[in-house]
Formats: structure tokens, C-alpha cells, sequence
């Protein structure tokens, strides 16, 4: 996937190395839009929320946007009043260096939490980011946004709006503090399409939930998670402003692209060693079907057997027991990609058991649980939890 890929009409990128991060590698990104957007936006359910967070929410009830200022190595976030002050004149910087109203550029932060930005990088780094604004510095943003992410974590698509050919890609980053309503996670979408920004808003929150909102590595959600989507119309067709077949159309794009994405922050789950898909179905209704499988998904002792490849199903059912779904303990089924492990609430023994055992060897495989309770599901995707997880997150400010 080079970044010719992800050329999309109307918008420049930016990545360059500040000196924010220790290591010396990209840590100051810029998206910038040659028009405004309309922009959709969510961000983290934490209470605590750092100084980027809280301007984005405010500014994102314009609808209106045109550029985003990221930097990793540093969270900005448990920083006080001095956090807002900052973040504000990083926002100051790029909108004079732009010539455009500070109120359309989005701050966005990840890193090391309750330590002030070193605003002298910034001062010293934004020139030099906005004149290395380029069509093709897709990758140079992707790569400045990074933090424990093993590899870069983009997806691109196209499709047709009223028949204009539309592109939208998206760029991800994330692998540990990973929760549902977002995580340490930082996605940035952006599309040619022209789509009025309420509608665009309620077509990002329906593709969070199906994405973004059905993962978990680690059952923690962090003070920083921001998605942005902007749409810049210079695609040229009609304004999308409700919702109808070509609608249709882009939210399924809009789905795919961002499945892809929260996937692939799964896949690069801190010391992962599995991808596991849990699928609860027989549910009362899509609450309990989600409760349930979070259970599964956050319970240290079932991820820890998944990473000993243990088939200790008796920790499915516990993890049930405590999730708050209406659960009939008789009646749940449950199994190793095909192979039952669990009937009527009881162990299948033998060489059934032999047989699901050998599936978690498998570096992906799917746990179904049906609880016979009624008709809704949840697919939800997690991951092993192993001793290198352990060790990353055990030294990560050192």
C-alpha cells in the first residue's frame, strides 16, 4: 500500500520528527484540508479527558473543520489549565502558518500522560511542518502518529455518489489502553465526498459502533481517543444531506474502512499473540449480547488461557456468570471455531474437547457462545493477553 493509494483530492499531509519523542523518529503530524470540510466527529467516554479532547468537542459542534495538528510523545492530558493554554497556541500557530481561522484546526495528542508539552518543539516544528505539506505525505502522518504501534494502520476505498467516483482513507493508531468507546486511539478519515456534517456525524457513530466501539485488547479506555472524519465535497457531486441509496453506499464504505482499521489495531495488540473473534448470539436483546461478550473479551483469566492455549472453558462460563447478561447457565453452548465445547452449560469431554483444544494453536480462531435466551448477537474482536504485554506496559515511560 504505497502512498499513491492514498492521494485523495484537496488534501495535503504532513509528518516531521520534532524532538518530542525521545527516539528522534516523527512525532508532529499534520491533515490539511484546501477548503473547509464538514467534519464529523468522537471522542473518549473517560471522565478525565486531556486538553485536545475537550477543545475538539467544543469546536466540532460547528460541523466545520480544516485541518488536524497531531503529536505523539505526549498525551497532553492530566495538564491542567496550562494543557488548554497550549493546546489552544498549538492551534494558533498552524492557523497563522495556514492563513485560516484557529477555530477549524482540530488538536490531536498521544502519549505520556500528566507531563506539559514541550511548546518550544512546537514553535520550532510547525514551519517546518506546513512547508513540507505535500499530496503524497500520507505515510509521513501515519508514521508521526505513532506510539507502541508495531506497524503503520491504513485503509483506503472508493465508491460512487451521485456519479461522481468518491475516495475516503483512513489512517489508525493504537495498540494498548484499547477499549470499546474508543481507546488510546487516534483515527483520522478523509473523503472527497461532499455530505452535510449531521449526517456525516450519524454516519461515523453508526460505523464506531460496528468498528471502532466492537474491540478490546486490554478492557481500558483511555483519556485521549479522537476520530475525525472530514469530508472536503471536492468530488463536485450534490450535498448528501439525509439519508438515501447513495448514502446507503458510502456508509457501507464508511463501515469496511473502519472495520479494517479497528481490526488491524487488534492485530497489533500490545504482545498479542492471537486474534480472537467472540461471537455472542442467543441473546435477549444487543445489550446483554454486548455485555457478555466483553466479559469474555476483558476477563485477564481467559486471555491468559488463550495465550497458553489452554482450553479452560470453565473461565467462559465464569466470565457469563458476572457479565450482567440474563443468562440461563442450562442452556449455553459454546465453541472452538466449530468444534463444541461446551453443551447445555456442560463440558463436552473427550474427543470433542481434544478437538476445540487444538484450535486455540491457531494464531486466529472464533469463540461462539449461544446463550438460547433470544435472537440478538455481538461480534466482538480481543486478543491473548501475554507476558510481553506485561513488560511493555510495565516500563513504558522509561
Amino acid at each position: 500500500m504505497g502512498s499513491g493509494n492514498f492521494k485523495i483530492p484537496g488534501f495535503l499531509f504532513a509528518g516531521i520528527s520534532a524532538g518530542i519523542k525521545k527516539n528522534g523518529k516523527k512525532d508532529l503530524a499534520l491533515i490539511y484540508s484546501e477548503v473547509p470540510a464538514q467534519v464529523a466527529g468522537i471522542f473518549t467516554t473517560n471522565a478525565v479527558k486531556a486538553a485536545p479532547v475537550r477543545i475538539g468537542m467544543e469546536r466540532i459542534k460547528k460541523g466545520v473543520g480544516q485541518a488536524v495538528i497531531i503529536n505523539s510523545g505526549n498525551a497532553n492530558a492530566c495538564t491542567g489549565s496550562q494543557g488548554l493554554k497550549d493546546a489552544r497556541k498549538i492551534s494558533s500557530l498552524v492557523a497563522r502558518g495556514l492563513g485560516i481561522n484557529e477555530k477549524l484546526i482540530f488538536p490531536a495528542s498521544t502519549g505520556i500522560i500528566g507531563v506539559p508539552l514541550p511548546l518550544q518543539k512546537f514553535e520550532d516544528g510547525v514551519p517546518e511542518l506546513i512547508r513540507s505539506l505535500a499530496r503524497d505525505g500520507w505515510m509521513n502522518t501515519v508514521e508521526a502518529i505513532m506510539t507502541t504501534d508495531a506497524f503503520p494502520k491504513i485503509a483506503a476505498a472508493n465508491c460512487r455518489v451521485k456519479g461522481k467516483s468518491v475516495k475516503l482513507c483512513g489512517m489508525v493508531k493504537g495498540a494498548g489502553m484499547i477499549r470499546p468507546n474508543m481507546a488510546t486511539m487516534l483515527s483520522f478519515l478523509v473523503t472527497d465526498a461532499n455530505i452535510k456534517a449531521s449526517l456525516l456525524q450519524k454516519m461515523l457513530q453508526k460505523a464506531a459502533e460496528v468498528s471502532y466501539n466492537s474491540i478490546t485488547v486490554d478492557g481500558d479506555t483511555s483519556t485521549n481517543d479522537t476520530v475525525l472524519l472530514f469530508a472536503n465535497g471536492v468530488a463536485g457531486h450534490p450535498r448528501l444531506t439525509h439519508m438515501d441509496r447513495d448514502g446507503e453506499v458510502f456508509q457501507s464504505m464508511l463501515n469496511k474502512v473502519c472495520g479494517n482499521l479497528a481490526k488491524s489495531v487488534v492485530k497489533d495488540g500490545e504482545g498479542a499473540t492471537k486474534f480472537v473473534e467472540i461471537l455472542v448470539s442467543g441473546a435477549k436483546n444487543r445489550e446483554d449480547a454486548k455485555k457478555a461478550a466483553y466479559a469474555i473479551g476483558h476477563s485477564p483469566l481467559v486471555k491468559t488461557a488463550f495465550f497458553g492455549e489452554d482450553a479452560n472453558w470453565g473461565r467462559i462460563l465464569c466470565a457469563l456468570g458476572y457479565s450482567g447478561a440474563r443468562i440461563h447457565p442450562d442452556r449455553v453452548d459454546v465453541l472452538f471455531n466449530q468444534y463444541p465445547i461446551v453443551k447445555n452449560g456442560m463440558g463436552v469431554g473427550g474427543k470433542l474437547e481434544e478437538k476445540a483444544g487444538k484450535v486455540l494453536k491457531e494464531k486466529t480462531f472464533r469463540i461462539s457462545v449461544n446463550l438460547h435466551q433470544g435472537r440478538a448477537s455481538f461480534l466482538l474482536f480481543t486478543t491473548d493477553l501475554s507476558f510481553e504485554y506485561v513488560k511493555i506496559n510495565a516500563s513504558y515511560r522509561s
